[in-house]
């Protein structure tokens, strides 16, 4: 199958500069690698300059295309036409040598399948116990593998606000566990959401769906958007033995504040993209884990050496909840 990679990057010339490297050392090549660059300067062109790396093609977009989900589209818009799959990585991320061996391989196991998702193997220490495991409270539990929860969960548990769904679903009042909660089994699990730095889709899928221009810059949660749509029209899966390493690198991110207001409006209108009509229960919950969430980042003002970081994300996540009563975000369809 020939498939296209493409990269969008913002500022971040060394992480690309790293994951070529580790493209280079794929057991499969792709056919077609597109750089979509949004950097305000020229330091990722000239480092690429310097390079030969194979079948890759530089693009660099000014303002009117500058942004995550524009830049994707537009990297979309230059696919060859021979191209079977597209796939994304974010641009600091490193594979291991057998990740588009494995994503392709998905699709051939899979014919139903519209997308496939890679797996970051670096974040979580996890256990494996056997199904007959009965964790305590601090501790996630999923298909025979444990880990410590985070903090954030332990505390929903004990109010009764935990997710109700398999990782990778979202609830009638979102707040759902990510693919991150899905173990490092080797295994190949059904997932209606994926995350759009380690994902990839069938070229076909771009005839009818693209990445929303409501999400603007930093784009948190575009990919949540995507997939939710997509998967109303198919099949997804996460492939856990496409494994990668995710460094996310600080530079090119938007200021805490208005990081935290992106959580929050953009999480809503995720939310309303699946559930459009949740009931009174479920506009309860949702509410109630935002607030929740965010006095938990406020904590972190106390708790850790960042303590302005904490305290302007949580400011960034109270007015984008109050903003919700007066300004709701209008879902594009």
């Amino acid at each position: 199958m020939q498939f296209t990679l493409i990269i969008c990057t913002y500022m971040r010339p060394q992480p690309v500069d790293d994951l070529l490297v580790s493209v280079q050392k794929q057991t499969v090549y792709p056919d077609q690698i597109l750089i979509v660059d949004g950097s305000r300067n020229t330091l990722t062109r000239d480092l690429l300059q310097e390079r030969s790396y194979k079948n890759l093609e530089y693009f660099r977009v000014d303002d009117d295309q500058r942004g995550l989900t524009k830049q994707r589209n537009y990297g979309i818009s230059r696919v060859a036409q021979s191209s079977e799959i597209v796939c994304f990585l974010d641009d600091d991320t490193i594979l291991e040598p057998n990740y588009f061996e494995e994503i392709l391989k998905t699709y051939q196991l899979f014919p139903d399948a519209l997308g496939v998702g890679g797996y970051i193997h670096n974040e979580d220490n996890w256990v494996f116990v056997g199904n007959d495991y009965q964790p305590n409270l601090k501790e996630y539990f999923y298909d025979g593998w444990k880990k410590l929860d985070g903090s954030r969960f332990v505390m929903r548990k004990r109010l009764g606000l935990d997710s109700n769904t398999k990782p990778g679903f979202l609830p009638e009042f979102s707040h759902g566990r990510s693919i991150g909660f899905l173990p490092p089994s080797g295994k190949i699990y059904p997932v209606e959401q994926l995350m759009g730095g380690v994902s990839s889709f069938r070229k076909s899928v771009f005839e009818r769906f693209q990445f929303s221009t409501y999400f603007e810059g930093y784009g948190l949660y575009e990919d949540a958007d995507f997939t939710l749509r997509l998967s109303k029209t198919g099949k997804l899966y996460l492939n856990t033995a496409a494994q990668l390493a995710h460094y996310h690198d600080s530079s090119g991110r938007p200021n805490q504040y208005y990081y935290g207001q992106m959580v929050v409006r953009n999480g809503w209108y995720v939310w309303r993209v699946k559930h459009p009509k949740p009931s009174i229960n479920a506009q309860f919950k949702w509410h109630a884990i935002t607030l929740l969430l965010a006095f938990i980042r406020f904590s972190n003002t106390f708790t850790t050496t960042k303590r302005q970081a904490a305290f302007t994300e949580f400011l960034g996540r109270m007015s984008g909840w109050l903003f919700l009563f007066f300004s709701k975000p209008k879902i594009q369809s």
